[in-house]
């Protein structure tokens, strides 16, 4: 009968004992790096990376290039990719690994970290929301703000020349289809974010070490063209059309960053979402996107108190993010 009580006080303080647990302690954090025009203050940006703090347990940051809104149109690629390699260094919480979330031009910035970034803390797993991965063939609408004007204004000029280059940061992922050669010779990021003419195995590396990769595509996408950019998918060179899925591209076959190793490796994962670019609802951020901020969670509790903090799902039904302004 004693050794009975002695077994119940056990187990009932065993259990007390994992209630208390932090649930950091189960996860690593993630990084998000907003797309264009946007800055993390921002409603739709903050919303998200509280909301997904508050249902993983991870902790969440919204890291800013610049001066947020005006540097994502002027800032060029890889001095972008430079400041924020400098800040993710600088960030003890991530010295163990972190997850990277990319919202449309914001997967430029996260994957020139996840390549370029010597000495880096390690990226786990990349979660892409409309990622221009494989590059875009028309600019981004801008509206009519005075970042607009000299948008436009660099836009008259020539997309592929220095000037444009260093002046008009979308110009670093502009992949005009037609106009191949000049691309290729006058394009100062993409080609080499996605090995196109200098093979750079250590980049390729980089990438391929990711434990899972989720390209999220939108539907509705109209900013995104084509919007299969999100899957790596394009338009073949020299041709407007068809799009090439990803598995058809060059960048697959040849796998020049890797994207075809994890893919056979079962680490891809193409997402179809219904909304407008980068509008998202909260069920698809349970699916999609919480599941690997949450990976590391091998001792989840199932007590009450934890599934009603990570999962309040009832009270956001039918709830959407919007997450680009200029929609």
């Amino acid at each position: 009968m004693a050794f009975k009580s002695f077994l119940m006080i056990y187990s009932f303080i065993f259990i007390i004992s994992l209630a208390l647990i932090p649930r950091t302690a189960y996860s690593i954090p993630f990084v998000v790096f907003h797309g264009i025009s946007d800055s993390c203050g921002i409603g739709g940006v903050k919303r998200f990376t509280t909301l997904l703090s508050n249902w993983s347990g991870s902790q969440g940051y919204c890291i800013e290039i610049g001066n947020g809104a005006w540097d994502s149109w002027t800032m060029p690629f890889l001095k972008q990719t430079a400041i924020a390699c400098d800040k993710v260094k600088k960030m003890s919480e991530l010295r163990e690994g972190y997850n990277i979330i990319g919202l449309s031009q914001g997967n430029m910035v996260g994957r020139g970290i996840l390549e370029f970034c010597e000495g880096g803390p390690p990226v786990r797993n990349f979660i892409s929301l409309a990622g221009p991965h494989a590059g875009i063939a028309s600019v981004p609408f801008c509206g009519s703000a005075l970042v607009c004007i000299l948008v436009d204004f660099l836009l008259q000029l020539a997309v592929y020349s220095n000037y444009v280059q260093e002046h008009l940061a979308p110009a670093s992922y502009i992949k005009i289809p037609s106009d191949i050669d000049e691309y290729d010779k006058g394009c100062k990021f993409l080609p080499k974010l996605n090995n196109e003419i200098h093979r750079n195995s250590t980049y390729k590396e980089r990438f391929a070490s990711l434990q899972g990769l989720v390209l999220i595509m939108f539907e509705q996408d109209r900013i995104l063209v084509p919007k299969e950019t999100a899957w790596f998918g394009y338009f073949p060179d020299g041709s407007w059309t068809p799009v090439l899925p990803a598995q058809e591209t060059t960048l697959y076959t040849e796998d020049r960053i890797g994207l075809k190793t994890m893919d056979e490796a079962g680490k891809v994962k193409f997402v179809k979402v219904s909304g407008r670019h980068l509008e998202i609802s909260y069920s698809d951020m349970k699916e999609y996107i919480l599941p690997y901020l949450v990976e590391n969670a091998t001792a989840k509790l199932s007590t009450s108190s934890e599934s009603s903090h990570v999962c309040p799902w009832s009270e956001h039904k039918g709830e959407m993010l919007q997450l680009y302004t200029a929609n």
